[in-house]
């Protein structure tokens, strides 16, 4: 069997982007900064937190915003344990935490930083939207005294510093130039464009991506990396992230299942997913389940059951068209196959199976194969019989305790 054969890939055909020609995609996670600010999670004991860490090391996310030392002690302790285990476990995963563009939020970075022995960068963050400037009584030249103070600070203790403009995305040109220009000057060697609010488009992040990576970046003559932080306010969060992997952003930043403010971020679990199918991350997928099911345990949300790839109906059906076209793939005695005739993305990649239930809408394929695997005999038919008149009966997916009484039944 050609497998190659069996899926015509449009998406191949269509595509206007040299993938192959990508190199390495760096990423940062925002799980326990950015995501910790949605007003319905709860924060995470220390220890979920520190086994968060190890899960994005394992996956191969490059960096992690450890938090906001500038909030407060509570911040202060949790950067400190979190940057000491990265120290202790000698973790590759890199820190940064974020700060405002007050010398007063950078100081405790610096500490923690000298304290536990490693660079911490520092994300220095400002607004940059001409509204913001407005409701703020913000000019630029107060914009740019107060970041210079910051930098420079951040700079002076020895701290990689990573330039943020908050609102990028509905930015004058002219500011973003002023911004990231003076601030590369001062000593950044990260900029980060972020759509603070879910504005942009595909094509708006393209615009902007492409008009930093030209006309600041590559003007500077500094080798700079350009970051994206996109949400979800318009549901364009990934869809966003691919456009500005494509128009020269070198890191991209996401939070576990898409937690964040207000509908969230960019989701890291599905980035990752999306990098792997698209040749440009090599890590082992394998423990991304256990990544979204900590996350949502420790923040206290639901994992919802239709979230692509890791929600509980992702690998599921109970579809008789479904379920006959898996258990033919079976018969083939070819998982490959099996994994892919009705997924798009195979569940083995992610560490997770297909998995084959009887309902209103199932066949007698879902039967046998039900019973195949409950170990019970498929090829009963009196038992199959039962089965398939009460799953038509029925208004929902029967549960494996109704299941297993019908098999009593006799």
């Amino acid at each position: 069997m050609d497998e190659k054969a069996l899926i015509h890939d449009w998406n191949a055909t269509g595509q206007t982007f040299d993938w192959s020609a990508v190199g390495e995609i760096q990423l940062d996670d925002e799980t326990l900064r950015d995501g910790l600010q949605n007003p319905t999670v709860v924060d995470p004991s220390i220890e979920d937190k520190i086994s968060l860490l190890h899960l994005m090391d394992r996956l191969g996310i490059h960096t992690a915003d450890i938090g906001l030392p500038g909030a407060g002690p509570r911040a202060v302790a949790a950067v400190t344990a979190l940057a000491r285990e990265i120290v202790d476990s000698k973790l590759k995963i890199a820190a940064n935490c974020a700060a405002r563009t007050v010398v007063a939020d950078v100081r405790p970075i610096a500490e923690i930083s000298q304290a536990v022995g490693i660079p911490i960068e520092a994300c220095t963050f400002i607004g940059s939207s001409p509204i913001r400037q407005y409701a703020e009584d913000w000019t630029l030249s107060k914009m740019l005294r107060v970041s210079e103070e910051a930098v420079r600070f951040a700079v002076a203790e020895g701290l990689p510093v990573m330039m943020v403009t908050e609102d990028s995305t509905r930015a004058q040109p002219e500011v973003l130039k002023a911004l990231y220009g003076r601030a590369i000057e001062w000593g950044a060697r990260r900029i980060c464009i972020s759509d603070t609010v879910g504005h942009a488009t595909p094509d708006g992040t393209r615009a902007l991506v492409r008009f930093v990576v030209e006309e600041i970046v590559r003007p500077s003559g500094e080798d700079v990396g350009v970051d994206w932080h996109g949400h979800r306010d318009r549901g364009f969060g990934l869809a966003n992230a691919i456009a500005a992997i494509e128009s020269g952003a070198t890191r991209i930043h996401g939070t576990a299942l898409g937690i964040g403010e207000r509908s969230g971020n960019t989701e890291m679990d599905l980035l990752l997913v999306n990098l792997k199918l698209l040749g440009v991350h090599d890590a082992d997928l394998t423990v991304l389940p256990e990544y979204c099911q900590l996350a949502a345990d420790g923040c206290q949300i639901p994992l919802v059951h239709s979230y692509p790839i890791f929600g509980s109906d992702a690998f599921r059906t109970g579809t008789g068209v479904h379920a006959a076209a898996i258990v033919k793939a079976h018969a083939k005695g070819d998982n490959w196959l099996a994994d892919r005739i009705y997924s798009g993305i195979p569940a083995s990649m992610v560490g997770r199976r297909q998995i084959i239930e009887i309902g209103p809408m199932s066949g007698l394929s879902n039967v046998k194969y039900w019973l195949r695997e409950h170990g019970h005999d498929p090829d009963d038919d009196d038992l199959c019989a039962r089965i398939f008149k009460a799953a038509k009966q029925a208004d929902h997916t029967l549960t494996v305790g109704e299941l297993e009484a019908l098999c009593r039944t006799g």
